[in-house]
């Protein structure tokens, strides 16, 4: 979902900033964008590797004009099996990792920008059925 949203933003136009935690899946992500793209390292469970992402943004282009916080992670397990590890794998980039890109995004963003949050709900789903 994020690499389809990144393409059709740089297709509309745009110049766009991707992250993730895999250097190689961003470097194969680099390559199906073709243009105006910059793949900055990172987890975004982790506020100093944001920091990071931000400081890169704000170097390069000075300010954001959308946030698409689109990090997830979906590794079904059952309420019975779900243990104080998992849930916090899953809450710290499904829920706190969302959260704080939005957050640390505030001081660059441009007048009328726009945040989109996509969180993914199936972690929570199964966890409760």
């Amino acid at each position: 979902m994020g690499l389809a949203t990144a393409k059709r933003f740089v297709k509309e136009g745009a110049y766009v900033f991707i992250t993730g935690r895999r250097q190689a899946e961003l470097d194969k992500a680099v390559s199906l964008i073709g243009k105006n793209v910059t793949a900055v390292q990172g987890d975004v469970s982790k506020l100093d590797d944001l920091d990071h992402l931000y400081e890169v943004v704000r170097k390069a282009k000075g300010h954001v004009d959308v946030v698409f916080a689109n990090a997830g992670v979906v590794d079904p397990v059952s309420i019975t099996e779900s243990t104080p590890e998992t849930f916090d794998k899953h809450f710290n980039l499904n829920a706190r990792g969302a959260y704080f890109t939005v957050q640390k995004a505030l001081p660059l963003l441009a007048d009328r920008a726009s945040i989109i949050l996509s969180v993914l709900p199936h972690f929570w789903c199964r966890l409760v059925a």
